[in-house]
């Protein structure tokens, strides 16, 4: 799937520089062109890819604080200027534009949906987006900010490929590590999916085009994305389990959003030397597939890769059912029933019989 990525914020411009790092150094030609805008010139400045700052008139390069209303005005007003620098990066081989951007921060939560809502304006290929929620311990502010972002994203994307903070990091982790851990596993992940039908090493059996992918993101709404690996047998009689197992696990503990199961449609993409994928192996994990999101729409077939391993990657397409998403908007929503409240008087603290003196 040849892709143009374009990186909002600075969760966003970090994921894309991987995104497309990681494609490079794999030589798949996926991505062709990554693009990183800002509000902020200090997050700007570390990123290896191209960039564009936005809201210089308003902000000075300072960033928009975390307010995404102002996100959105800065990428609303440098609109024009954002396409104009979009030349050369959005070429013809592109079959489909992701807008990249975590939703909790401010440039990000606002800038990417008024951004996709001009592409969808001025391109004929699918817009998605790539949306990153924040953890459940990211803060009132960063959860309200998401809630109001991935209604509007929802609605404007041709569909929002979600990233939860929480899915993808290991326990006990420090905040920049995870996040590290978290931006690699994207790009990673997400990168295979990208590469789908871009085939490198061999020739499989039953190849998936990026067609596939893009009829399966066509349900619109949310998407959700799993992945598992595990060493495979040399020979592919032996891995039949294997790719049963691995199937099993990207859906049911490896997803970019827990507990999403239930989908409208499905691809099953089975990564690996062609030599030891099973036909009838992935056959059986593509039926047992159809059973467990409840979907009709259930593709399958091979990514050719020169790997000792077996990786199994789900995309889900109309997933936006799952009871995640109603236990983050719930989430987001109290946050900003907290935001909204009135402030009081901070003299009033003072006689609060509540605080205890510390002498």
């Amino acid at each position: 799937m040849k892709v143009a990525l374009i990186g909002v914020g600075q969760a966003g411009g970090k994921v894309t520089e991987r995104l497309a790092n990681f494609d490079a150094e794999m030589g798949f030609d996926a991505v062709q062109g990554a693009l990183a805008i800002n509000s902020a010139q200090a997050d700007l400045q570390s990123l290896s890819i191209e960039t564009q700052l936005i809201g210089q008139d308003r902000v000075n390069g300072h960033g928009v604080g975390g307010d995404n209303e102002l996100g959105a005005e800065v990428m609303q007003s440098d609109i024009q200027e954002v396409v104009n620098a979009l030349d050369g990066h959005v070429t013809s081989r592109a079959e489909a534009i992701w807008v990249v951007a975590g939703l909790g921060g401010g440039t990000g939560s606002g800038g990417a949906p008024a951004l996709v809502h001009e592409l969808q304006r001025v391109y004929d290929v699918p817009i998605y987006a790539l949306g990153i929620l924040p953890g459940e311990n990211e803060g009132s502010l960063y959860q309200a900010n998401a809630g109001r972002s991935l209604k509007t994203v929802v609605r404007e994307a041709d569909s929002t490929l979600l990233i939860d903070n929480d899915a993808w990091h290991e326990q006990g982790e420090s905040v920049e590590g995870a996040f590290d851990t978290i931006n690699q596993k994207i790009a990673q992940r997400v990168g295979l999916l990208f590469a789908s039908g871009e085939a490198i090493e061999g020739v499989g059996e039953s190849v998936v085009d990026s067609s596939e992918v893009i009829n399966t993101l066509r349900e619109g709404g949310i998407s959700v994305l799993g992945y598992a690996s595990a060493v495979a047998a040399e020979d592919s009689a032996e891995n039949i389990n294997t790719v049963m197992t691995v199937s099993r696990q990207a859906l049911l503990t490896g997803t970019s959003l827990p507990d999403a199961t239930t989908a409208e449609a499905a691809l099953l993409v089975v990564a690996g030397e062609p030599d030891r994928i099973p036909r009838k192996g992935v056959e059986k994990s593509r039926r047992w597939l159809e059973d467990e999101t409840g979907s009709m729409q259930v593709r399958g077939g091979d990514f050719p890769l020169g790997s000792d391993r077996l990786a199994a990657l789900v995309l889900l397409g109309g997933a936006e059912r799952s009871d995640r998403i109603g236990e983050f908007l719930e989430r987001a929503k109290q946050a900003q029933a907290e935001a909204d409240e009135p402030e009081t008087d901070p003299a009033e603290a003072f006689a609060d019989d509540r605080l205890e003196n510390l002498f």
